[in-house]
């Protein structure tokens, strides 16, 4: 059946402007905290825009901020990602990418196009009088990577006040696993606890053929590695979402060279605080056992973004969104997995959400998040545009509304 909302007819007419601007982020991707080229294309997209103020370099020298605002009334942030991946495309459309080893192959290069069609959209209703308050597009570099100080972009924008005025915020993403014309949504913690684990174990290494002579770090691995694999199993409750991989584990120099040392870096995924800090407790005296085997260890965890914690207030009014412009929408609930998404630091600091959106194309291919054969189905690029839209309406016209600051404590501490 034909739907004639009128938020959604205005984002079908802009739905070949969409397409476009996916398609030139898709052949022009750029990595984390560099994307200089997306974001001056962005800015000057936004310029185009009357009424609407734009700010680069909050908090990193990429990032792109546009303003609208009627004066008075509520504030909400609309977060879009913008960076893409070190992966050599293997897809053969013509809008492949065109710089040599990246990627936009998480989705990015669609959530930034969806995001300039919702504030092409809100900018319309501003003009008209129709909203009160204020919307800040948030294009943010660097979700895919950390720099030297172990930080993606969000918590860069978050510090430098990006964020502070506003009262809630709402993002989307891709979602491969899912067709058009369904949702993911979930309350509370959705996606996970990032944290990295770096590891060594010391022996006094020797000569291959005499290894009674020394300590043999290698040997000392198996017992290690046996107890890392069993955390998860043993030691986290089967109620709770939890994830220990071991990705790199180095040694030695030479086949008859006992090495003096190995070194093991792996992941830990967590949805919540006390599981986060279990297994960081856990991992620890996972690599203590050397000491009883004549070795020494060293360990260290680097604490990456936290848990996405969705606001359940906020899902309800995307839901409601989806239910007045897609009634015919499947939504589905259920965590998004133990993946990491820095949208979880503004999801700490206000009320937020963030949902994903079916994308899958119909060829019966899995095109998975972070894969070389990564596409969607470009008619999603509309469909987010008008639920996000639909959603910031609802909150700016007060047919939606945050309980008071003392209920919403009560209400997160709950999730």
């Amino acid at each position: 059946m034909p739907n004639h909302h009128p938020v959604v007819e205005q984002l079908n007419q802009l739905s070949d402007k969409l397409v476009e601007w996916r398609r030139t982020f898709h052949q022009h991707p750029e990595l984390s905290f560099q994307e200089f080229e997306t974001s001056r294309f962005v800015a000057e997209a936004l310029r185009s825009i009357d009424g609407i103020k734009v700010e680069i370099g909050i908090g990193t020298e990429t990032s792109v901020v546009g303003t609208l605002t009627s004066g008075e009334g509520p504030t909400i942030a609309i977060r879009a990602d913008i960076d893409a991946l070190p992966i050599t495309e293997e897809n053969k459309e013509s809008y492949c990418s065109q710089n040599e080893g990246v990627m936009h192959a998480c989705g990015h290069d669609a959530h930034t196009a969806i995001l300039l069609g919702v504030a092409h959209t809100l900018a319309d209703a501003f003009q008209k009088g129709q909203l009160r308050g204020t919307v800040k597009f948030i294009f943010q570099p660097a979700e895919e990577s950390t720099d030297e100080n172990g930080l993606s972009g969000s918590p860069y924008m978050v510090k430098a006040g990006a964020y502070d005025d506003v009262d809630a915020a709402i993002a989307l993403h891709m979602c491969p696993w899912l067709p058009v014309g369904e949702v993911q949504v979930n309350d509370g913690y959705s996606m996970a606890n990032v944290d990295v684990f770096r590891g060594k174990i010391y022996g006094t290494g020797g000569h291959g053929a005499y290894p009674e002579l020394g300590t043999d770090p290698i040997w000392m691995l198996g017992p290690v590695m046996q107890t890392l694999h069993g955390i998860v199993a043993r030691r986290v409750s089967a109620l709770d979402a939890a994830v220990v991989t071991i990705g790199q584990v180095h040694a030695g120099t030479a086949s008859n060279i006992i090495p003096t040392e190995v070194s093991i870096d792996g992941t830990m995924r967590s949805y919540t605080p006390e599981v986060r800090n279990l297994l960081a407790s856990e991992l620890k005296k996972a690599f203590s056992i050397v000491e009883n085997l004549g070795g020494r260890y060293s360990f260290e965890v680097e604490r990456g973004e936290p848990a996405l914690n969705n606001s359940a207030i906020v899902n309800s009014w995307i839901i409601e969104a989806i239910e007045e412009l897609y009634p015919q929408f499947t939504v589905t609930r259920r965590p998004f997995g133990l993946g990491g998404e820095d949208f979880g630091y503004v999801t700490q600091k206000l009320p937020g959400s963030m949902f994903f959106l079916g994308c899958a194309q119909k060829d019966g291919s899995q095109r998975d998040l972070h894969t070389p054969i990564f596409d969607i189905d470009e008619t999603c690029l509309p469909v987010g545009a008008a639920i996000l839209a639909q959603t910031a309406v609802k909150f700016l016209t007060g047919e939606v509304t945050l309980p008071n600051k003392k209920t919403l404590e009560v209400q997160t501490n709950g999730a």
